[in-house]
């Protein structure tokens, strides 16, 4: 395990990863999975409580090449990077051969359905027993009524996913607000064993947006081919790639230098 910029890490190969899945679901407690890339430790560093649920969380997988740098730089190296949306196939598969029921919740429009079809094509003896978007998210300057809105809106959701009793939950509702929402609500869940808080995966999954080339994430390029696709997320790559390593160097490097 390692702690970059405060954020706990879990140094694991992709099949430790599959094993831990495995040990979650034959214990009585439940569990949640996070995918820590150099955005959200950023992020992490201004929220006091998203950097308290990632350190919670039972399993943190290493998402993103600049995390899999700095474990080299600090000395606690990480075998490979997990990339989040590849762990969800992995995850399907496990599902699929176990007998495990899944319900996927998040994405635009009806990405979270599309997704769902595109598992359980590749993975037949998967069972998806819900698919839906997700609740509302008002901003913080709403209006009461549109706050209660919302608050009905996450009540529905969590009835319909309790009525459904998936044992694995997978929630894209984007970083930090899945983690947030993940732990505010997984108690009132009691069938969802394992919840994964997994990003962009359904627009990956369901064909929205297109993965980069293998040769570029093998490379830790994906950054750019995503900015190349989304220009809009100029602001996020800036943070994940400048800001990141900016406070790597100001956190670890300055020091040494003294």
């Amino acid at each position: 395990m390692a702690y970059i910029l405060g954020v706990k890490v879990d140094a694991v190969t992709r099949q430790q990863a599959i094993d831990r899945v495995a040990e979650m679901m034959t214990g009585g407690e439940q569990h949640y999975i996070t995918t820590p890339n150099p955005e959200m430790l950023v992020a992490a560093q201004k929220d006091a409580e998203f950097r308290d649920i990632l350190n919670r969380s039972s399993l943190a997988l290493p998402d993103g090449f600049g995390l899999i740098l700095a474990g080299r730089l600090l000395g606690t190296p990480l075998p490979e990077r997990i990339a989040g949306s590849d762990f969800v196939f992995d995850i399907a598969r496990f599902a699929g051969r176990n007998e495990y029921s899944m319900y996927l919740l998040g994405g635009r429009g009806d990405v979270a359905e599309r997704a769902a079809e595109k598992l359980i094509a590749r993975f037949p003896d998967l069972k998806i027993v819900g698919a839906e978007s997700g609740p509302a998210f008002p901003s913080s300057r709403a209006q009461s009524a549109a706050a209660d809105e919302a608050e009905g809106s996450h009540t529905n959701v969590c009835k319909r996913i309790l009525d459904a009793a998936p044992d694995i939950l997978l929630v894209a509702l984007g970083h930090g607000k899945q983690e947030k929402w993940i732990a505010a609500h997984l108690t009132e869940l009691p069938s969802v064993k394992i919840a994964m808080g997994v990003g962009g995966a359904f627009d990956f999954i369901a064909g929205r947006v297109r993965r980069a080339p293998k040769l570029m994430r093998a490379l830790g390029l994906e950054w750019l081919w995503r900015l190349f696709l989304q220009p809009w997320r100029i602001l996020r790559i800036y943070r994940a790639v400048i800001v990141f390593s900016a406070l790597l160097l100001r956190k670890y490097l300055t020091p040494r230098l003294k």
